[in-house]
């Protein structure tokens, strides 16, 4: 089936789809660095640079009506994201915000399925009149006249060393009886759910074949040095023959000290107080303001904390007095190394380029792109077990089928 992403990022969702053996026809996304890192990676997909919003029912019919997608992809940045007239109407309301973009394209392809991707709060999140958000999207899914399902996944629950919950809602112009995929892995913290499931990997098993690079080490191409240990390497090496992205931050010798002086679990909020930050432009005085959150040494034999789009600056490396390289949450996301993300490592703050009138600065880094995305494996499990679903709509009623044919037509 032919795949079309909007709000697509640099392409962790499609390629979820593409490794699932589906056809990735198209994206949409409006950050140039990002769309670079889509269009280099997945190569056969028409990859347009816009705002969504820009982009008129007449100049997308053209472009893709002859392709026609079967399924529409979507990290719509819902709640909160309001149009850019912020008197349009409450800002919660979805209907006043991308999401309504995504509903237009909807309804003028109509395909198969859409797929949105969001966090889990979006299914408490109201209005500012009560309403709940999901339940006007699952409205205006169905007006479209599709079947609504959702439900919030768990990223180590397929194999992935990443404590992240995200909400996915699937729209189906037929019932499904299984909408979501079944667990493939567990944690032993948490306990087996059955006796088919695998152990998933930890951060170590993630990261430990990744060259050992210090602060202000590393390099944006550069080769293998040691063999992979487990199978969770062994997949993503696949089809990769040096390792790209995995540049160390250029950390001064006082930042390396407060990482040396950190244990597994310690925050900045925990090193000694002549090594905590100084205050901005102070000259030396110690900030009374430590952000527990910041620069915390993850333990190596537990899945990571979910990376975000700013993870440069939240996780230090295990064992080397560092923050994490682009490459290692690439890694923790479950991106292939032979997925190369374009644009610079880091960029300064967005607010202080707003502040200097240097907007066309402003872009997704490597960083952003890498912790924005849709885990692909987390997709790919999804685009498996959608697949499953059309083998059996295809299977008629009034057909005998035994299990054994029946197991061929769903592989």
């Amino acid at each position: 089936m032919k795949v079309l992403d909007i709000f697509a990022g640099s392409g962790g969702f499609s390629l979820g789809f593409k490794l699932a053996g589906y056809n990735i026809i198209g994206a949409i996304e409006q950050d140039k660095w990002a769309a670079e890192t889509f269009a280099y990676n997945i190569k056969d997909a028409q990859v347009i640079v816009s705002d969504i919003q820009k982009c008129s029912n007449d100049y997308l019919l053209e472009e893709f009506n002859h392709k026609k997608p079967d399924i529409i992809l979507g990290g719509i940045p819902c709640q909160g994201y309001s149009i850019c007239n912020k008197n349009a109407g409450d800002p919660k309301d979805p209907r006043n915000s991308l999401f309504k973009e995504f509903l237009r394209i909807a309804e003028l392809f109509l395909p198969k399925y859409l797929i949105i991707e969001n966090v889990p709060n979006l299914i408490q999140a109201k209005t500012n009149s009560q309403e709940l958000v999901i339940k006007i999207i699952k409205t205006e899914l169905e007006e479209l006249g599709y079947q609504v399902y959702w439900q919030i996944l768990e990223a180590t629950l397929y194999g992935i060393p990443q404590i992240r919950r995200r909400l996915f809602i699937i729209a189906s112009k037929k019932v499904l009886d299984n909408p979501f995929p079944e667990a493939t892995h567990y944690f032993p913290e948490k306990g087996k759910i059955n006796s088919c499931l695998e152990i998933c990997p930890n951060l170590w098993d993630a990261i430990s074949d990744l060259p050992k690079i210090h602060a202000r080490e590393g390099q944006e191409e550069m080769e293998y040095d040691r063999e992979p240990s487990n199978d969770y390497q062994k997949q993503l090496r696949k089809g990769s023959k040096k390792v790209y992205n995995h540049l160390a931050m250029k950390h001064n010798k006082r930042t390396i000290e407060r990482f040396a002086s950190m244990s597994w679990g310690d925050s900045i909020s925990d090193v000694p107080e002549h090594l905590k930050p100084y205050k901005r432009n102070s000259n030396g005085v110690i900030s009374d303001k430590v952000y527990d959150q910041n620069s915390r040494r993850l333990p190596p034999n537990r899945p990571c904390h979910t990376i975000p789009a700013s993870f440069y600056a939240n996780f230090v490396h295990p064992y080397l007095n560092r923050n994490f390289t682009a490459r290692e949450g690439a890694r923790i996301q479950s991106f292939p190394d032979w997925f190369i993300f374009k644009g610079k490592p880091t960029v300064v703050s967005q607010k202080l380029l707003e502040r200097e009138g240097r907007l066309d600065e402003k872009h997704l880094c490597q960083y952003n792109q890498i912790g924005n995305a849709v885990p692909p494996l987390l997709a790919k499990a999804i685009a498996e077990n959608l697949k499953n679903q059309v083998c059996l709509f295809n299977i008629k009623p009034d057909s005998v089928v035994d299990n054994q044919k029946l197991s061929q037509v769903l592989i």
